[in-house]
């Protein structure tokens, strides 16, 4: 058992929506580490399998309404005192050749799903005067480029919901933030981009290389923790000055 004054989230209960792998998993470790129970969301039963050890799990496929709404519920029941929206999806392609399809089921997940999880646990937050919601964001939700219309339209999205969420729930304890990861090494960058292009994007980055999953998941946990007062209804780049130059 971690010592109490190594674990700030000690007696806490979080949820990371999309939590099975990448920045989502980092993020449930860290919060682990940090003393909370820890529940984390993936699109399949089988998921399971690949949630971080020691996390509880609930199947959700954002995609399909009925299983949202059930989603939602077991969120009722949870009451965390942390909420990490993380899960999202992303398509690439011009403008005119977006699928509508494709737009509506984007915004379901990344910027629907969050929506509805936050009025799940809202109820129990503002009783017991204390929470935190952090929604991932990304850099394509502070500035944009080409082939990333709906993607950049979810990622706004959840900015301005963030901002006008935060204005209303502040009074009450509750700290909510989006948090906007720039280029992050993870398996699915590189599976993607492999060496050349991962060389290639981090000459852009001012730090020079891409960003780890665990520097974000220590920036989200420390705005889920205690440690956290005063900084609420922004959205964070973590980017290494990418969307500053």
């Amino acid at each position: 058992m971690p010592k109490a004054e190594s674990a700030p989230l000690a007696g806490r209960c979080a949820v990371v929506t999309g939590g099975t792998r990448g920045i989502g998993a980092a993020i449930a470790r860290h919060l682990l580490a940090d003393g909370a129970a820890v529940t984390v969301t993936g699109t399949s039963a089988e998921g399971a399998a690949q949630a971080p050890e020691g996390c509880g799990y609930v199947a959700a496929d954002f995609t399909d309404p009925r299983s949202l709404d059930e989603c939602a519920a077991r969120l009722t029941e949870l009451a965390p005192d942390i909420l990490i929206n993380n899960a999202g999806i992303n398509k690439v392609g011009p403008f005119a050749e977006i699928d509508p399809a494709d737009f509506t089921r984007i915004q379901a997940v990344n910027v629907t799903a969050p929506f509805r999880l936050i009025q799940a646990v809202l109820p129990a937050m503002k009783q017991r005067q204390w929470g935190r919601i952090v929604t991932i964001s990304s850099i394509w939700g502070k500035i944009s480029k080409e082939g990333r219309a709906p993607y950049s339209a979810s990622k706004f999205a959840v900015d301005g919901m963030t901002a006008a969420l935060s204005a209303e729930v502040a009074q009450f304890g509750i700290l909510a933030n989006c948090v906007a990861p720039g280029f992050i090494d993870t398996e699915l960058t590189r599976r993607v981009l492999g060496q050349a292009g991962i060389d290639e994007m981090a000459a852009k980055v001012p730090a020079r290389r891409l960003g780890r999953p665990e520097e974000v998941a220590a920036f989200v946990a420390w705005l889920a923790g205690p440690q956290n007062t005063y900084v609420s209804g922004q959205n964070i780049a973590v980017d290494g000055g990418f969307t500053r130059v």
